[in-house]
């Protein structure tokens, strides 16, 4: 097969799980949840600046009404999702951990609506008009990287374009909101793409799942068979097949680095729920204010996909789901994969919540590491092609200078090494660390040249002046 064209997968990747266990809840409907106590919104739900509060303590503010207005170009506005009372402007646990500085609404439980500006048909509205409907909703990916997504939408040249894909893969296992977001609003799917696909007049738009959902595929490739523009591509089932690099080249053959946007690669790539924001935001004026969750896991008494309000608590969707069966050894914010443990469920549900997953017991902790017996599984598994048992150990040992030869900031992070690893190493978390602290050290040694850079021109323009 020649280049840039489908492969529907990619090298390396995993199979976790027992058919990905999202039999759990795939067959669930979505279910809408209102929220009974406070709501909190994190002013950063996204990657770049924080929002900024346009709203004091004491106000009164209403479902869709502005509270928090993007930072900088890259950031994203925040809207109430529930009419009440401003109570609090203080920082508040977030699912990653932090504390963040939070907008607490107290909720009156009347669920006063602002009125939305009414919106042109797609035939009548410009580029520009829809771009601005997405920043002014402000959307960001909501697949969990969180990035504006107007930003996303603006590469430098619009003509160099060649696909739109929607990524419905949901290759993390026990995740099932895009599956039933694809099951019962497909239309909505189809019209963010549709919206997408406006920017980008040379675009052909692919709507991406794993071939583990042919219901999706065979419905969603019914309701596009009159698109010209739109196809549905049926990739492999495969994990990390949803990660942007590898889906892209799943759908077009062509490869992007770290270094690389998916634009270079003539690719923009949106997820599931965050077509159906961008199809809420730019026909409707409604601004991202809902997402949905899958709560599942064997400690779940009724796992089922939620419709959420942003702020809403987590404790309430675990009540929703009828509470424990019994206490969980491990509960994660995400997938299992690339999700974060909790120690805390006074979290909120942000824009880039996709899951509560709830286990009674914990595997990792129970795992007992051995020495690396050079079996090469994690080499057979890593979708960038790398060296895990290599780069964790020059992690453990901070080398920076053999970490970064074997390229270990290629690294995606995606967990398929600490997986197959039969030693139980914990590499993918070892490998992340040392990723971080390496591009850290980068940007301070940029930092220190730039300075000293600086310093020694003014010395030079101080001498010229003498």
């Amino acid at each position: 097969m020649s280049q840039n064209t489908p492969k529907f997968t990619f090298d390396g990747g995993i199979h976790p799980g027992n058919r990905n266990n999202k039999d759990i809840s795939k067959d669930k409907p979505i279910k809408t949840v209102l929220p009974k106590g406070d709501l909190v919104y994190p002013v950063s739900q996204h990657i770049g600046a924080p929002a900024k509060p346009v709203v004091a303590v004491g106000d009164k503010v209403k479902t869709g009404q502005l509270i928090a207005e993007a930072g900088g170009f890259v950031s994203a506005n925040i809207y109430a999702t529930v009419s009440g009372t401003v109570k609090a402007i203080e920082k508040h646990r977030v699912p990653v951990g932090d504390m963040v500085l939070s907008i607490i609404v107290e909720n009156d439980g009347l669920y006063e609506e602002v009125e939305y500006p009414p919106a042109k048909s797609l035939d009548e509205i410009s580029k520009e008009e829809i771009i601005a409907a997405v920043k002014n909703a402000g959307i960001v990916g909501m697949g969990g990287a969180g990035f504006p997504t107007h930003v996303k939408l603006s590469p430098k040249d619009p003509s160099k374009i060649d696909y739109v894909i929607a990524n419905c893969a949901e290759c993390e296992p026990y995740l099932t909101s895009d599956y039933r977001r694809m099951m019962e609003n497909p239309e909505l799917l189809i019209g963010g793409i549709k919206c997408v696909l406006k920017l980008f007049d040379n675009a052909k738009g692919i709507i991406a799942i794993e071939d583990n959902k042919p219901d999706a595929i065979e419905l969603l490739t019914k309701l596009t068979k009159d698109e010209p523009r739109v196809d549905v591509y049926a990739l492999k089932t495969k994990y990390p097949q949803g990660s942007e690099r590898h889906i892209i080249y799943a759908c077009t053959g062509r490869a992007i680095n770290s270094k690389m946007l998916p634009a270079d690669a003539g690719c923009i790539v949106d997820n599931c729920d965050t077509l159906v924001a961008i199809n809420e935001a730019v026909r409707n004026n409604i601004p991202l204010m809902y997402r949905i969750v899958t709560v599942t896991g064997d400690a779940i008494a009724d796992p089922r996909n939620f419709k959420v309000r942003c702020g809403t608590n987590y404790r309430e969707l675990i009540d929703e789901a009828g509470g424990f069966i019994t206490e969980p050894e491990c509960v994660i914010s995400g997938g299992p994969m690339m999700g974060f443990s909790l120690f805390d469920l006074d979290v909120p549900v942000t824009k880039t919540s996709s899951a509560l997953l709830c286990m009674k017991e914990d595997e990792a902790a129970h795992a007992v590491e051995t020495p690396c017996i050079n079996c090469g599984r994690c080499v057979e598994g890593c979708p960038e092609k790398l060296i895990p048992s290599q780069l964790a150990t020059y992690a453990e040992h901070e080398d920076y200078d053999a970490f970064n030869n074997l390229f270990g900031k290629e690294c995606i992070e995606c967990g398929s090494c600490s997986y197959v690893c039969p030693a139980k190493r914990p590499l993918a978390q070892a490998i992340k660390s040392m990723k971080k602290l390496s591009i850290g050290r980068d940007r301070a040694i940029a930092a220190a040249e730039k300075a000293k850079a600086e310093a020694a021109e003014a010395e030079k323009k101080g001498g010229e002046a003498k």
